[in-house]
């Protein structure tokens, strides 16, 4: 079970996270970020597009509706700066609907089906949590992605950085 404190802190973390990757993404040479790459989704932009669908599909989940997707990714991407806009606006999304749940509401359970076509039963709190290891895993390879890049490292988004930055807000 999570808690209202720390969803609150979780959407944070995220979207102050995101922040700082797409930062990093944006900064790099011309072409890197689209480069196609010996991994899952090809590349940087490609792999950051899954990390949002799989915003969508949950932001559907946790308001009780259907998301009408088919597929944990689109077949290609936006350019960065457009991903980026639309990822601030689901990260403002998560904000504010972790800023309006009860300890309730995150216990209540709902059955969802996934991707796949599978059901399963989860709480809010549990979707929150699954997502949140969800964009870390992808960040992830994000990461690997940007070892590719000569002088390249990933950005430091850990949580206690987090929050030693924005203790207050959280």
């Amino acid at each position: 079970m999570i808690n209202t404190r720390t969803a609150r802190m979780l959407t944070r973390y995220n979207a102050w996270s995101n922040k700082i990757w797409f930062d990093a993404i944006a900064a790099l040479p011309p072409g890197e970020a689209t480069k196609e790459r010996n991994s899952l989704f090809k590349n940087m932009v490609h792999t950051l597009n899954h990390i949002y669908v799989i915003d969508l599909i949950w932001q559907a989940h946790l308001e009780g509706r259907d998301h009408g997707l088919t597929a944990r990714n689109t077949p290609d991407h936006p350019p960065l700066e457009e991903l980026w806009r639309i990822q601030q606006a689901i990260d403002a999304w998560y904000v504010a609907w972790s800023d309006a749940q009860s300890d309730a509401a995150l216990d209540e359970r709902r059955t969802v089906i996934l991707i796949g076509g599978n059901p399963v039963s989860m709480s809010r709190g549990e979707m929150l949590l699954h997502l949140y290891h969800h964009t870390a895993y992808h960040r992830g390879f994000v990461g690997d992605m940007l070892y590719q890049v000569p002088g390249c490292r990933p950005p430091v988004t850990d949580m206690p950085v987090f929050l030693n930055e924005v203790r207050s807000d959280v």
